[in-house]
């Protein structure tokens, strides 16, 4: 295995980018086939048991893919799913090199396709755009390894901490432009997840819009998830009316009446070990997990992601600040729960970065081993 510099693996990368909301529970990949400093063919991973990526650039280089260079963000599989393996596609189209970025964590891959390779004689080199490539593929690398989704809390907060006023107000703290960097979020994740009193307070739509929804044959929104112990969502609320699926997350034993009623509203009702007047969040993750659910995207409230950050089950922080002040002694922050006792305790985030959506600042980062 060698080490080369980063070549054409950025182009395979924005590849890998379009198909990010499309391929759940596979990763995002990109591909692109090169030829005396010449692409001849690119291609990204299509909706599950369709192509991957890799071989959708092979189709299109054709016979010129002999003797050929390869760009892929992920190690290529080599084992038989809904499709063929794609080390034996690179392999009977003699590619000659493969540069990838990731060794696919994957234990049916992990290691196996690049020995699939290299023992076919072609030059392998790893590592090109590492960093980009993890983050790319974030929620699958988190779900193949645990089995339970990527963890990302969003909130939008004034300058003072503030996420609502002391009315509950909060439309709108932040402005259009992160307001839709948001909806491109809701399109790339899996599943949105609010608690109850967003859902009563709000009544928000949690769907993606703008983004043309999930695309594939079914043109599915990502699930819509409301931690609802006590079942009080109301029947009226737009969750139920948007396009897409809503899972109602309740404490068990609940209401077979109340639990009708969802049913009939739309919604599939899920009742978990009661934690307090809660659910267990843990044995909720699970079961998404279970469902092949990769990544989730928690929008609040405070109190839903205080018991998420008290139990440390945050992986990414997408934190907006607009720059107004809100003040009030009654007004929420963004973070509930029971928090930490002293400042030296509080949870840090790493690799953290720092963009502007127009006015406002979003402060991103990661918490535990990512």
């Amino acid at each position: 295995m060698l080490a080369r510099p980063v070549g054409f693996m950025e182009c395979a990368l924005s590849l890998a980018e379009l198909a990010l909301g499309y391929t759940s529970p596979n990763p995002a990949v990109g591909a692109v086939i090169v030829r005396d400093g010449v692409v001849i063919g690119l291609g990204h991973t299509q909706p599950p048991g369709s192509a991957h990526a890799e071989v959708m650039a092979l189709q299109q280089a054709g016979d010129r893919a002999r003797g050929a260079t390869m760009y892929v963000t992920l190690e290529p599989c080599c084992h038989q799913g809904h499709t063929s393996p794609c080390t034996q596609a690179i392999i009977d189209a003699g590619i000659s090199e493969v540069h990838m970025s990731l060794v696919d964590p994957n234990p049916l891959v992990s290691g196996n396709g690049l020995k699939k390779l290299e023992e076919a004689d072609i030059k392998t080199y790893v590592g090109e755009c590492e960093d980009k490539a993890r983050e790319i593929n974030e929620g699958y690398i988190k779900f193949i390894t645990t089995g339970v989704p990527f963890v990302i809390a969003k909130f939008a907060m004034s300058l003072d901490g503030k996420i609502a006023t002391h009315t509950g107000d909060s439309k709108w703290i932040s402005g259009e432009d992160a307001r839709n960097f948001v909806h491109h979020m809701r399109h790339i994740v899996d599943a949105i997840m609010v608690g109850v009193n967003t859902i009563v307070i709000d009544d928000p739509q949690l769907s993606a819009r703008g983004c043309s929804g999930k695309g594939g044959k079914t043109k599915l929104q990502p699930l819509r998830v409301v931690v609802d112990g006590g079942g009080r969502t109301p029947l009226s609320a737009r969750v139920f009316k948007e396009p897409g699926k809503t899972l109602i997350g309740v404490a068990e034993p609940f209401d077979v009446k109340r639990a009708g009623d969802f049913m009939k509203a739309g919604a599939e009702v899920v009742e978990l070990p009661a934690q307090g007047d809660m659910i267990d969040l843990v044995e909720l993750l699970n079961v998404l997990g279970k469902r092949q659910v990769t990544s989730v995207l928690v929008e609040g409230g405070s109190r839903l992601f205080g018991l998420l950050f008290d139990s440390r089950l945050i992986d990414k922080v997408l934190a907006f600040i607009s720059p107004i002040i809100i003040g009030g002694d009654e007004a929420k922050g963004a973070v509930g729960g029971g928090g930490v006792d002293v400042v030296a305790e509080a949870l840090r985030l790493s690799r953290v970065k720092v963009s502007e959506f127009g006015e406002d600042v979003l402060i991103s980062g990661y918490l535990g081993g990512e």
